[in-house]
């Protein structure tokens, strides 16, 4: 066999083209906050990254919703929710903050006035959040996945008891207040869900002045001892 017709030598499998050997090593993928040109980060994403998790959590439940579905409805990396929020349950807990808001006024309410007519104040304005559509579904979204999820009741029941039925019993001059605040509470959360979860006729239909006059006197008890007004 003449020098032109020996067979190449073959290269061993794990060697690279001399081409490939003058190449720099790419730079390995840095861990945390993506870079701004493809996470969809700047003006507003935290922001946009609560809305959809609003939107998530209501639609999908504590449960069945991700870190992926979020950041897919803020037009972001994944990883950017997790740089703003953390895990799934901390996103949770700032997005209930939020929807749970407007509820947190209750406290103002309670001492706006004479605290023997406060069960009437404070039923027409927690009633009156589930009446409107912008305030209920949040909120509807928030009771849901607390109903079905521990770690869910867990964010919940620490941002009412903190954040709400404390406030609300700091207020009250009688013994066991924290306890009179929370049966109140009760009360409204019963109305609540009979008549926008589980829609119970006549519940569900019934004015609400009507709803308001027959269940304050009660809310009123609870928290005062006071006879029905």
């Amino acid at each position: 066999m003449t020098s032109e017709e020996q067979p190449a030598e073959e290269q061993p499998a794990g060697d690279q083209p001399a081409e490939d050997q003058d190449r720099p090593p790419a730079a390995p993928r840095r861990r945390g906050r993506p870079a701004r040109t493809d996470a969809g980060d700047g003006p507003g994403a935290r922001e946009r990254i609560l809305t959809a998790a609003r939107a998530e959590f209501a639609e999908r439940g504590y449960d069945k919703a991700s870190i992926r579905g979020i950041a897919r409805g803020a037009g972001v990396d994944p990883a950017l929710v997790h740089h703003y929020f953390g895990p799934k349950e901390q996103i949770f807990a700032a997005a209930v903050e939020t929807a749970f808001a407007p509820a947190l006024d209750a406290q103002a309410v309670v001492v706006q006035g004479p605290l023997d007519s406060a069960g009437e104040r404070l039923t027409r304005f927690v009633l009156g959040l589930w009446e409107d559509p912008v305030t209920r579904e949040p909120l509807l979204a928030i009771l849901r996945s607390a109903v079905a999820n521990e770690a869910a009741a867990a964010v919940f029941r620490d941002l009412v008891y903190t954040r709400l039925m404390s406030r609300i019993a700091a207020e009250l001059e009688t013994p066991d207040a924290q306890l009179r605040s929370e049966l109140a509470a009760a009360h409204l959360v019963g109305v609540i869900m009979l008549r926008h979860v589980i829609k119970i006729e006549p519940m569900a239909s019934t004015d609400l002045d009507q709803v308001v006059a027959m269940a304050a006197p009660a809310v009123q008890r609870h928290m005062t001892g006071d006879p029905a007004l």
